[in-house]
């Protein structure tokens, strides 16, 4: 079967993929060239722009390219068929905090510093030491933006867990759990500003906006946009009510759930449609995804739905409908396929800091999905790990999965319970095969046990100290691989820069520093070469000046 170029489907496809009001909009590319000739498919493009969407509680089958008939999401099934759609595709929990920082770290649940929602327990906040795939592209020199639900607390600005000093230059949105569960909110963030508002806007239409905004900008430097979408997450609301689903003889909470989905549906069409009209497409890869399966709140009812799809579960479950979610990446540079390969949502850092030829930092749980992505053998990788301390856990190795539950979950009695399933045979989960093979079930929880642990990352990326009379930055290697011909510059407000000492190599795991006179603004900047590859990291100098280090 001949399929169109990517070009192609850029110029014409995609003139369709767009709200009514832009619908009429020009493609930015002729659809074919003069006598109708296709032209060749072009490959990725180095430093590629990324949009990364993250739903919020979207499940598996709730996109039409995924078996769904009662909802209708035209736009995101087209970008299934012109891309890669994974249908083994993992969050990295099956609730909102702890998923979220694994995609945002690349580290799974039983590693990372988030482990736990608010209302399981302790919620931890993100740490210096965390590093996500916004600091790592900002370090490159990309622009960055979070829009959209943050997740973790305190509502503070300055503080390490605030978006702005984890990567992202530019944020709007909610920054603690609980607040975004607000669709008319009486105030949101706007970096470390709180942009007070009457409760009449719904915030998806400012995330929208500013999105698009983001994405139009004119500036020449890359960009990385990470779309924190609210929807579909409970209550159900949306702004003009059920629409096309108002008269569907189902419950309002079902016919408004249906709306959230079309509403996203519709939203990622729109930047879609802002990256094809500022001539953008052909450099940028979509990535969407979801943070853990279905919900069933507030009168939401995803059997009616099969928003699980064919799997067992939904959201808070460690069954494959609670921790299995749609997996979407588009570019035209993508040979278009489905792929069974599965992957997770901590193989997302690797993967961009690949694409954009970033060192990948060593000892994570995620791998790139670069070369699975261009057509290439997907990467080794030896198990996925789930882990809500104290309640649930699971491991999937090749075929075969286990799930521990703690005393007193889920129905378990005084000692827990073990499950065995073979997901090539029972994708529903319905057999349990532990008692049959006990002793291969001990074996998967030993390996489940030595899978959970503290961080085991290194310290990646610049470091910058000052105490009135130097200022010292610091080059710390986090990947696996030496960098060679390293130097530490210092770019003042004013004046011409000033260049440290070099060093012939810095092996994994250790650092270089330098010196510089002493001042609070301007940016700091490290050149190395790496895998055959000249590197530079940059990054602006945030310190207290004189006189507020004496007020301290």
């Amino acid at each position: 079967m001949n399929h169109p170029s990517r070009r192609a489907l850029v110029g014409g496809a995609l003139a369709s993929l767009a709200l009514p009001s832009v619908a009429s909009a020009q493609p930015a590319r002729a659809a074919t060239g003069p006598g109708g000739t296709v032209p060749s498919p072009p490959s990725l493009p180095a430093r590629p722009n990324f949009v990364v969407v993250l739903a919020d509680d979207l499940g598996w089958g709730e996109l039409g390219c995924q078996g769904q008939r009662l909802i209708h999401t035209p736009n995101l099934d087209r970008l299934a068929a012109e891309g890669v759609r994974f249908e083994a595709a993992y969050s990295g929990a099956p609730l909102c905090a702890p998923s979220r920082s694994a995609l945002l770290t690349g580290l799974h649940a039983g590693h990372g510093t988030v482990r736990e929602n608010p209302e399981g327990g302790t919620q931890h906040s993100l740490t210096e030491a965390d590093l996500t795939f916004a600091e790592l592209l900002q370090l490159a020199g990309y622009r960055t933006a979070c829009i959209g639900k943050w997740g973790f607390g305190p509502e503070t600005p300055g503080q390490p867990s605030h978006p702005n000093r984890r990567g992202f230059g530019s944020f709007l949105g909610y920054i603690e759990h609980r607040h975004a569960h607000q669709y008319y909110p009486s105030y949101l963030w706007d970096n470390g500003d709180r942009l007070d508002l009457d409760g009449t806007v719904y915030a998806p239409d400012l995330f929208l906006e500013r999105a698009v905004e983001f994405v139009r900008d004119p500036a020449e430097r890359p960009f990385l946009l990470y779309f924190a979408s609210t929807l579909p997450h409970s209550p159900s609301v949306v702004a003009g009510g059920a629409g096309r689903y108002q008269d569907e003889p189902w419950s309002g909470p079902n016919r408004r759930h249906a709306a959230q989905v079309s509403r996203l549906d519709a939203d990622v069409a729109t930047l879609v449609r802002a990256l094809v009209d500022s001539g953008r497409a052909d450099r940028t890869v979509v990535l969407f995804t979801s943070d853990n399966g279905p919900h069933s709140e507030k009168g939401v009812t995803p059997e009616l739905f099969r928003g699980s799809g064919p799997f067992r579960g939904d959201k808070r479950d460690l069954y494959e409908g609670g921790i299995r979610v749609p997996f979407l990446v588009w570019s035209p540079g993508l040979p278009a396929r489905v792929e069974s390969t599965p992957v997770a949502s901590w193989d997302v850092l690797p993967t961009l800091a690949d694409l954009a030829g970033v060192p990948v930092p060593a000892r994570l749980d995620g791998r790139s999905l670069a070369g699975l992505l261009r057509g290439g053998p997907p990467p080794e990788r030896g198990y996925f790990v789930w882990n809500r301390p104290r309640k649930i856990q699971a491991i999937r190795r090749g075929r075969w999965k286990v799930i521990r539950f703690a005393p007193g979950i889920a129905g378990a009695g005084p000692g827990g319970r073990v499950e065995l399933y073979d997901l090539d045979a029972d994708q529903g989960e319905r057999t349990d095969l532990s008692a049959r093979w006990p002793a291969f079930t001990r074996a998967m929880l030993g390996e489940l046990d030595r899978a959970i642990g503290p961080d085991p990352r290194l310290p990646y990326g610049l470091r910058i100290d000052g105490d009135g009379e130097r200022l010292t930055v610091t080059l710390h290697n986090g990947s696996a691989v030496t960098w060679h011909e390293v130097r530490l510059e210092l770019e003042p407000p004013q004046g011409e820069r000033v260049r440290g000492p070099e060093v012939a190599g810095v092996p994994p795991g250790a650092a270089w520093s330098a010196d510089f006179p002493p001042v609070t603004g301007g940016r700091v900047w490290a050149t190395f070469r790496a895998q055959g590859r000249r590197h530079t990291f940059r990054r602006r100098i945030r310190l207290p000046s004189p006189e507020r280090r004496a007020q301290r």
